[in-house]
């Protein structure tokens, strides 16, 4: 646990690149146990590649561990590195369902962002892999 205090302890905001190297993961403790973790904030950020205008999205993220779980403050830095990356909305859910994925090889992941209406346009877009 020290270990991971120590790791948690170095990480460094990042908001013009893609930064999967903020991600940390630790151990499920109750492995066997199926239980669905939900993650959600309104704190997601990026830039639109055309418009070069800022985009807000709420995000959520629900998963079903297997061995590993995302340690929350990881994830929150790796959410920021978004802001002012300039990305489309269906390119931004695939790459963080993609990195979580890696990271944590979970039983079951969902990735959604519900993107600020604009234009009178409402987007949402969801990647999910896996059985509840």
């Amino acid at each position: 646990m020290k270990e991971l205090f120590e790791k948690i302890k170095t990480l460094k905001p990042v908001f013009d690149k893609i930064s999967p190297e903020l991600l940390i993961s630790m151990e499920y403790e109750y492995v066997g146990e199926k239980i669905l973790i939900e993650i959600q904030t309104q704190e997601f950020s990026c830039v639109c590649p055309w418009s070069n205008l800022p985009d807000y999205a709420l995000l959520n993220i629900k998963y079903i561990p297997n061995k590993l779980c995302v340690e929350l403050k990881s994830l929150k830095y790796y959410i920021q590195s978004y802001r002012n990356v300039k990305i489309i909305h269906e390119n931004a859910v695939n790459r963080i369902f993609n990195d979580l994925y890696k990271l944590l090889k979970p039983k079951y992941l969902l990735v959604e962002l519900v993107f600020n209406i604009r234009g009178g346009i409402k987007t949402v877009v969801k990647k999910e892999k896996g059985k509840i």
